[in-house]
């Protein structure tokens, strides 16, 4: 027969352990298998411009649709930006990566794209769209990295031969891609000394797309965007466009109006339009405030529905 002290002292000692059990963190839940939405869905990747604003990160726009993937531009972080979204980003996900120009804003994360994917295990070229000088810039970049190349294929690390690869179509108008249900369209836009630099129309199960990329007002932009779904259009608000103090700074007003969309002009451009939203990325800001869009956008004529575009938004 055991004497009652011990007793008394197993039972306090076991209620201790059984308190701490119930004190520990829990180990948390194995991660969800990634998976691609069924319907149309936008995912605004990366809303910024060239200023570094870590909640503003390059331009990047994901269009997901019926399984496949594809990206629009490739800014700073696009493939964190990826991870951060939820969307897959192992295994080579991209069906097709388009590019609306050259700038390098809009690809410096273009060896992101390539490198990530396959050290993430991408096994086949990736599809790359863009307009001239494309090629030149993709083996510029591969050319670069070579010696990453040849260490990660013939190193410890076995990577896939070839993993790397990109197939690069360059293009200024017309359908680049058409396959189950998905066409996409570039649209040549106008974007200052640029020779070529393009919009893409996207039509989808259930979702139509337009995607200015870098423009000033533009009517082959205008015609697409006619009634479509989404139209995510770059912005900067007129108010505050005046010469900056900087060297160069007395050109800025010209740059502006040449290269890139004010409010107002982008309002007058979707009151003809007729979008069913407005979403505006790439905003310039110069210190704008949402306020100060929306009020030029509104003073343009635009009376649908308008977003401030923000990294990670989902449509």
């Amino acid at each position: 027969m055991r004497h009652p002290l011990i007793v008394l002292l197993l039972a306090l000692s076991l209620a201790a352990t059984a308190a701490a059990r119930a004190q520990a963190p829990k180990a948390p839940p194995p991660p969800a298998a990634r998976t691609l939405p069924d319907t149309t869905t936008v995912y605004l990747l990366g809303t910024g411009t060239p200023v570094a604003l870590h909640d503003a990160q390059g331009p990047a726009t994901a269009v997901v649709a019926g399984g496949r993937l594809f990206l629009f531009d490739a800014g700073p972080g696009v493939v964190r930006q990826m991870e951060a979204a939820g969307l897959p980003y192992r295994g080579g996900p991209v069906t097709a990566l388009f590019l609306t120009h050259l700038h390098s804003d809009h690809t410096l994360g273009l060896p992101d794209a390539i490198f990530t994917t396959w050290v993430m295990g991408r096994r086949k070229a990736m599809p790359v769209i863009g307009p001239p000088g494309t090629r030149w810039m993709c083996d510029r970049i591969v050319d670069a990295w070579r010696e990453d190349i040849a260490i990660r294929t013939n190193g410890l690390e076995r990577g896939v031969p070839n993993g790397w690869a990109v197939d690069v179509s360059e293009v200024t108008d017309g359908v680049v891609y058409d396959s189950a249900g998905v066409t996409i369209r570039a649209i040549p836009v106008l974007h200052g000394n640029w020779e070529h630099a393009l919009a893409y129309r996207i039509d989808a199960p259930g979702k139509s797309i337009v995607i200015s990329g870098d423009t000033a007002p533009c009517a082959a932009v205008e015609q697409a965007a006619q009634g479509v779904d989404l139209l995510i259009h770059e912005v900067y608000p007129e108010s505050r466009l005046v010469p900056e103090n900087r060297p160069g700074g007395d050109d800025w007003p010209k740059y502006m109006h040449s290269f890139h969309t004010s409010d107002r002009e982008l309002g007058a451009l979707a009151a003809r339009a007729k979008p069913r939203t407005l979403v505006l990325y790439h905003i310039v800001r110069m210190r704008g405030t949402d306020a100060e869009l929306f009020g030029g956008v509104r003073a343009g004529g635009y009376l649908g529905d308008v977003v401030i575009g923000r990294d990670l938004d989902r449509h």
